[in-house]
């Protein structure tokens, strides 16, 4: 077992953020080699795996980061320098029950130059795929990130909005390179959480929370495109870079789905338009208190013919009665969900002698996440 920092005091919207940490009992793992590659149905409407064409539906956790210090590490961080505590983090969300992990990569991590990858990150991608495969564990390859933007390099904020397209393709030919021969891949996310419309003075990411920058905008001047023209435009341009070296494994783009906000709102990323080179829906769903009602209506939005994903939900902002009430309600409209994961044990959060009352809200929450793994990875 690693040894974990203590509790960092946070404030309880940024700490519940946190998510999720993992349980402790053992749980064997699948060889590399049984895994098969998850493809879609004959129908499009659901995942399945690889020449014995069963089932598979997700029960995921993201990880991006660790829990040192106020605001954590994001994994290129520590993923070179601190492979055991990666190893170890790794087993945990077996244990805690997960079948995929979503991992986000940063740009500047990735890039040296407009058209330079670096081959030290993607050899740790690869070490980190065939971690994943020996676990039994997919990914989801979420790209592009500046989360931080200290760690974003000059010279891409710099660019015009065609030329920092073309580095996005350069990273995405880079990734699915290096990543398109193993079936622990589940899928590549373009971005997470991508925005059309802003202006130069706002700058290319926005949507900070916890010292992270999680939103990403694809234009600052749309002059007279629609929102729908620019998204098909961005999903073609980042779609053919990867399928021109994987022409097999999944692609999606994780959103917002601002008919949550706005019941009115449409889908632009999932546009007839603009999804046609998607395979899946993933979008970003957190129920508020009294609106499970709500928060399924907001998603019967995207529910377009495709596999829906719940690619980041959480009791932010309802009970956990309230979170069980919209996943079970939900399970047969959605393939999967995924939840949070920040490198801590039930154990970790039950010593924790600060912040006692978020500590025992995400106790709770991954106990109730373990137990209904097995349910829920159930067609």
């Amino acid at each position: 077992m690693k040894t974990n920092p203590a509790f960092t005091p946070w404030p309880v919207l940024a700490a519940v953020w946190l998510g999720l940490a993992a349980a402790t009992t053992t749980i064997t793992a699948a060889p590399a080699a049984e895994m098969e590659t998850v493809r879609l149905s004959v129908d499009g409407r659901a995942f399945v795996t690889g020449a014995s064409n069963q089932p598979f539906r997700i029960w995921g956790v993201n990880y991006d980061r660790d829990a040192t210090g106020e605001n954590g590490r994001l994994l290129e961080d520590y993923w070179l320098t601190e492979w055991d505590t990666v190893r170890e983090d790794f087993q945990e969300m077996k244990d805690l029950g997960a079948n995929v992990v979503r991992i986000h990569l940063q740009l500047g991590r990735f890039m040296s130059a407009p058209a330079t990858p670096l081959q030290a990150s993607l050899d740790q991608l690869r070490r980190l795929l065939d971690l994943a495969g020996s676990m039994g564990l997919y990914l989801n390859i979420t790209g592009l990130g500046c989360y931080h933007k200290a760690d974003t390099p000059a010279w891409y904020d710099r660019l015009d909005e065609t030329a920092r397209w073309t580095v996005q393709a350069e990273f995405w030919t880079a990734v699915a390179r290096t990543c398109r021969s193993s079936p622990a891949v589940f899928c590549y996310d373009l971005m997470n959480e991508p925005v059309i419309g802003g202006n130069v003075a706002e700058g290319w990411v926005s949507g900070e929370l916890g010292g992270k920058c999680y939103v990403q905008r694809l234009t600052l001047q749309q002059g007279q495109r629609s929102a729908v023209e620019i998204a098909k435009s961005w999903v073609e341009k980042l779609t053919t870079a990867i399928r021109k070296e994987d022409p097999g494994h999944l692609i999606t783009v994780g959103v917002i789905p601002w008919a949550h906000v706005w019941p009115t709102a449409k889908p632009v990323f999932y546009a007839p338009e603009a999804g046609r080179a998607l395979d899946f829906v993933s979008i970003h769903l957190y129920p508020g208190k009294g609106e499970v009602d709500k928060a399924l209506t907001a998603m019967a939005v995207y529910d377009l013919g495709k596999p829906l994903v719940i690619e980041e939900t959480f009791p932010l902002a309802c009970s956990l009665e309230e979170m069980d009430d919209f996943l079970k309600r939900s399970k047969d409209r959605a393939e999967g969900y995924f939840s949070f994961y920040w490198g801590r044990t039930v154990g970790e959060y039950a010593a924790a002698t600060e912040k006692k009352e978020v500590a025992a809200l995400l106790q709770s929450w991954l106990g109730y996440f373990r137990k209904q793994a097995a349910f829920m990875k159930r067609p």
